[in-house]
């Protein structure tokens, strides 16, 4: 199953830009890592489940693959990257990363970057292939 259907991908990136903008603005009223570390602007419930799958979308399209599993519940989740993919009886791929959606969003986004979330304990991951670093942000952080 996609994690998003086709005809929701426009207002998935508009939430995506929405919630963006309104992190960038946050950011930019203090920079310090610390208060980067606790932006999570609040969108409207169906917006965040929308910013977050389009952004799995983005994702997913980036590093296709059976072999991680990323997490961002409770609103979706995508495998990508190549390697082993799931065995028949267990349906999750050997490496799982697991993110709450306004960490999720604040990588994907450029606020902060992978190894600032994961040195604040903010990224759970299991497996070899647990750092994202090198597919992130998906979109240029020129304005955060």
């Amino acid at each position: 199953m996609a994690v998003i259907r086709e005809q929701d991908i426009p207002a998935g990136e508009a939430a995506f830009f929405q919630w963006r903008e309104q992190a960038i603005e946050a950011a930019h009223q203090d920079p310090r890592r610390e208060h980067r570390l606790a932006i999570a602007p609040k969108l409207p419930r169906r917006d965040m489940a929308m910013a977050v799958r389009y952004s799995l979308y983005m994702l997913q399209k980036r590093a296709p693959g059976p072999g991680v599993e990323v997490r961002v519940a409770p609103f979706a989740a995508v495998k990508i990257l190549d390697g082993p993919a799931s065995d028949p009886h267990n349906l999750t791929p050997p490496d799982v990363i697991e993110l709450d959606p306004a960490v999720w969003l604040r990588v994907a986004t450029g606020i902060t970057n992978w190894n600032e979330e994961r040195d604040a304990g903010r990224i759970a991951a299991v497996g070899e292939r647990d750092d994202l670093s090198s597919l992130l942000p998906l979109i240029s952080p020129s304005r955060a």
